[in-house]
């Protein structure tokens, strides 16, 4: 690291620790008030049995059981859900999302919708919703995981699910909490918080720096910053902002390892001057109004910034050994930076009410978003590893769209419940091209229908199911070509059905599905007669069934299991997209997560064992690896992790957790270039003191 970046580092975390004090001088005076809770859109429900109203699979993931994972990323909560596949992303620390659900390609996240306290955090809707950022697991302190047809409610590109990270609401006052692990890993976290009780106002903030030297060189540098807060406005009313900062710094690439580099385990990173430089600003505000008993608005306002820089060294040439790359300070091109920068702006607004009708109860949700987004696309040409350079390539490109939900949830009966529902998704997208002047433009309007049921069979059982049309529109440099041509692409649509049964009885949690996502319209790549390039006709099926299963054995004693087989994963019909009959890139048939955990007197400790299935990394399905990597099976793996938390008092905790007990090489991923490997045994341990 150089010297002027060490110092930039070290000043940063002498202003953040600054504001810190600052602010827990500021909280401390506060006194303690009655629990609050600041407004937000939940996609589960805060409510007792919110889950129930739900015609689809609901998994919820509360701070308790965060802290007994002690997990390093959202990614390694997100491995314990069942239907949830995660592909190993590129900087080995979960910042960089590949997430799928239900046998859909998780390469980047698109086809999963993320959300932050209902707001969404990938970088754009309809210009490229490829994810390049995830929230700091340490302030996160639930996430919602939604599967179904309610997950219309909530945007595009939902066709998986929906995921939604639940930020911690400020607590009384001031907490350290310090983190330690091998390869070079260091965590310093600081939260301060507090109430009033004189007007009801709550405010807190939570301050993150972390690093590592990486396992495979890939290290990174990241800081983040969390500040939150509301006021009770008038009676039954509540106002909330919530701002956040990240910034993160990651000696990471496309490029993996190659074959001769993985067998002998090389600790090296194998592209060493690519960079991953990515810094976000975000603002919430909402406001909720419960009018009656019976009637509440909640209102969503946000707005989020965010850069990505990716620098990458020139490669020559690739072979079984390693990769060349061009030489720099040669007096040629040798780096290029693929920098963007997106802006979101957002309103949605949607109403709840209760009421009775045709003699029976009734409750009906109607929204709406106002949407804009921006982004800025550039290609940046070095000859040196300044990581500064020309500019080859300048779009200028923006979407808008305006989106209308309506639902009814019918009580037909005490026990059985109709849930129909329709979006309507109107939006325009625009692509300029600031060099060369060429421009274009895409509309589309999009009706996205569903209709789900919930069955109260016995007490100690539910049924539930759903039909509806999953949406993802084209994004824009599909929608439309680099010379302005609209691709006259409708949105990629699938039709998706969900029949399962949840319950509880004695000791027992159990809820199970079978599933089928049938994709009609998918965009193929076809000739360039008549300068359209792209084309819907590409079809997949993709079938299966999920379950999980909690067991509460006593003395201190629990059991929790889940498994998903997906057998049908495929092509339908010869394409661009692939071969008919082969199997969907990275969907494995099986996944399962089987964790044992034990609590008393303060004392927890959870062993937790996760399997995945083998893979193809490519639409022809191809087993045998290729020289450079890239093709191939991905084996099947199956990795072990021990977590152990203890309270010495009420204020003082300490904790941590080794990953992969048995050391496990493995690949996680070849894409996008090159063997990425899983991570190795690695452990962090660290300890929490709460000043009240």
């Amino acid at each position: 690291m150089k010297h002027q970046d060490v110092l930039r580092y070290q000043n940063r975390l002498a202003w953040l620790s600054s504001i810190a004090l600052l602010c827990g001088s500021a909280f401390s005076s506060w006194v303690k008030a009655q629990d609050i809770e600041l407004p937000r859109i939940d996609i589960v429900g805060r409510e007792q049995n919110a889950s129930s109203k739900i015609p689809g699979t609901v998994d919820v993931i509360d701070q308790k059981r965060m802290e007994e994972l002690q997990p390093q990323s959202l990614q390694d909560v997100l491995r314990t859900v069942p239907g949830v596949n995660i592909r190993g992303d590129e900087g080995g620390f979960g910042a960089i999302p590949n997430i799928g659900i239900r046998g859909l390609n998780p390469s980047r996240s698109s086809k999963v919708l993320l959300l932050e306290d209902g707001a969404p955090i990938q970088p754009s809707l309809f210009i490229s919703n490829a994810s390049y950022y995830s929230p700091p697991v340490e302030r996160i302190g639930g996430i919602e995981v939604l599967k179904g047809a309610s997950g219309l409610q909530y945007g595009p590109s939902n066709i998986g699910g929906v995921i939604n990270y639940l930020t911690k609401t400020p607590s009384q006052g001031f907490k350290l909490t310090g983190k330690v692990g091998n390869y070079g890993y260091r965590l310093a976290e600081i939260e301060a918080g507090g109430k009033s009780s004189t007007n009801g106002a709550i405010g807190g903030i939570n301050l993150i720096q972390s690093e590592s030297s990486g396992y495979q060189g890939n290290g990174f540098k990241m800081y983040d910053i969390l500040m939150k807060g509301g006021i009770e406005v008038a009676q039954n009313q509540w106002l909330s902002v919530k701002y956040t900062h990240y910034d993160n710094n990651i000696n990471t690439s496309y490029v993996g390892l190659r074959p001769t580099q993985y067998i002998n385990r090389t600790k090296d990173n194998p592209a060493p001057n690519d960079r991953f430089i990515t810094q976000r600003n975000a603002v919430d505000i909402n406001h909720s109004l419960e009018i009656d008993s019976d009637t509440k608005i909640n209102t969503l306002l946000y707005w989020s910034k965010l850069s990505r820089d990716y620098w990458r060294q020139s490669i020559v040439k690739r072979t079984q050994d390693a990769t060349i790359f061009k030489a720099c300070n040669v007096g040629a091109d040798c780096l290029v930076g693929r920098n963007r920068e997106f802006q979101m702006l957002g309103l949605d607004s949607r109403i709840n009410h209760a009421y009775k009708a045709l003699g029976i109860a009734n409750e009906a949700e109607f929204g709406v978003r106002l949407h804009t987004e921006s982004q800025i696309n550039q290609l940046v040409s070095s000859k040196t590893l300044a990581y500064s350079g020309r500019v080859s390539l300048h779009e200028e490109n923006k979407a808008n769209s305006i989106a209308l939900y309506g639902q009814n949830r019918f009580l037909l009966t005490e026990n059985f419940a109709l849930i129909p529902g329709v979006r309507v998704e109107s939006y325009n997208q625009t692509r300029s091209n600031v060099i060369t002047g060429k421009s274009g433009s895409a509309k589309n309007v999009e009706i996205i229908p569903q209709i789900g049921a919930t069955w109260q069979l016995i007490p100690q059982a539910q049924a539930y199911g759903s039909i509806y049309k999953g949406f993802a529109p084209a994004q824009l440099a599909t929608a439309i070509d680099d010379k302005g041509v609209d691709q006259q692409l409708a949105p990629e649509r699938s039709t998706n059905m969900e029949l399962g049964l949840r319950g509880r009885s004695g000791a027992f949690s159990y809820d199970s599905a079978i599933f089928s996502m049938n994709f009609s319209n998918q965009i193929v790549n076809q000739s360039l007669a008549a300068g359209i390039s792209k084309a819907n006709g590409g079809k997949s099926l993709h079938q299966g069934a999920e379950a999980s299963l909690g067991y509460e054995v006593g003395h201190g004693w629990a059991i929790n299991a889940n498994a998903t087989y997906i057998p049908v994963a495929k092509f339908v019909g010869t394409n661009s997209l692939g071969r008919d009959g082969n199997r969907i890139p990275y969907t494995p048939k099986l996944t399962s997560n089987l964790g044992v955990s034990y609590e008393k007197n303060g004392f927890n400790t959870l062993v937790s064992l996760n399997y995945v299935s083998n893979q193809y990394a490519d639409s022809a399905n191809t087993v045998a690896p290729n020289a450079i990597g890239t093709l191939g099976e991905v084996p099947a793996f199956t990795t072990v992790n021990w977590s152990a938390n203890y309270a010495i008092n009420k204020d003082w905790k300490v904790f941590g957790v080794i990953n992969n007990v048995f050391d496990k090489r493995y690949i996680s991923s070849r894409s996008p270039d090159g063997i990425f490997a899983g991570a190795p045994l690695n452990f962090q341990a660290g300890m929490s003191y709460q000043f009240n």
